[in-house]
């Protein structure tokens, strides 16, 4: 009887691990169907969380229009906010003395003036509000010659990038205001991506990371790629930019030019009216 016992409980243990390792398994391929997020080198999936991601590259015309259809049709540049559409940033409108050799300040696209006009509050602020932001007009020729035909603007002749780190973080306010706000949607039209794992987007509500999304490398002659993520039941509070593997820097060629980094600037920036 006590050796009946015994080997009942060892079928019972053998049942309970095949169980368990069952479960684990089936709750993995669930997770990696259900998903929607790129992770490259992620530490962490932050879970299943509803996205629709929109990516291309090369003529990129096709793309931004299914992500500005979703962001929102009416491309809002007055205030007080309209509830509905989207913003937009292109950087062509940025005075001279904001550019190169300049550095760009990053609060420039929510001013708090009230002098300034609407376009100078479109609700997004670059946390990086110091000396390494930049727009350039000639495609960043004045820290390297070799970048005279290496970042070919998308909408001409503005570019903008960040020195000394290719992480740049966006967030976001209410237009005009100080106040705090989310988005549904963010994408970003870059410029000249190379290595497919080089560049990305992660997405915060607060704290909580909704995910990592890489952008697309450059396709035939063209040196656009986009990038656009809307999330349907989250609020993007905080978007945090990584262009590329290198940063912009005299003698740094990029290694579609004799270079070991891939060096990759920004154009476009879209995203849903804050709120």
């Amino acid at each position: 009887m006590k050796q009946v016992s015994r080997e009942k409980k060892i079928t019972k243990s053998f049942a309970k691990v095949v169980a368990a390792v069952t479960l684990t398994a089936v709750f993995l391929v669930g997770c990696h169907k259900d998903d929607h997020e790129d992770y490259p080198g992620h530490p962490g999936k932050p879970g299943q969380i509803e996205s629709t991601v929109v990516k291309g590259s090369g003529d990129i015309s096709a793309q931004l229009a299914e992500f500005r259809h979703i962001l929102g049709d009416s491309l809002n540049v007055a205030l007080p906010a309209n509830p509905a559409g989207r913003r937009e940033i292109n950087w062509d409108g940025v005075p001279a003395g904001f550019t190169d050799p300049n550095a760009f300040p990053g609060d420039f696209f929510n001013s708090l003036d009230p002098a300034l006009p609407a376009g100078r509050k479109r609700g997004l602020l670059c946390t990086n509000n110091d000396s390494s932001l930049r727009v350039s007009t000639k495609g960043f020729i004045d820290i390297d010659s070799s970048y005279a035909t290496q970042f070919t603007p998308f909408s001409a002749p503005r570019v903008f990038t960040r020195l000394g780190t290719n992480i740049t973080e966006v967030i976001f306010k209410l237009p005009g205001t100080n106040t705090d706000a989310s988005v549904k949607g963010f994408g970003i039209v870059f410029i000249d991506v190379d290595d497919a794992n080089s560049t990305y987007i992660e997405f915060y509500e607060g704290s909580k990371s909704l995910g990592v999304f890489k952008a697309p490398i450059r396709t035939g002659a063209s040196a656009n790629s986009f990038l656009g993520v809307f999330f349907p039941n989250n609020k993007v509070t905080r978007a945090k930019i990584t262009g590329g593997n290198g940063t912009l820097a005299k003698g740094l060629k990029d290694i579609s030019n004799g270079g070991t980094k891939d060096l990759v600037v920004m154009d476009d920036f879209l995203y849903s009216e804050p709120k």
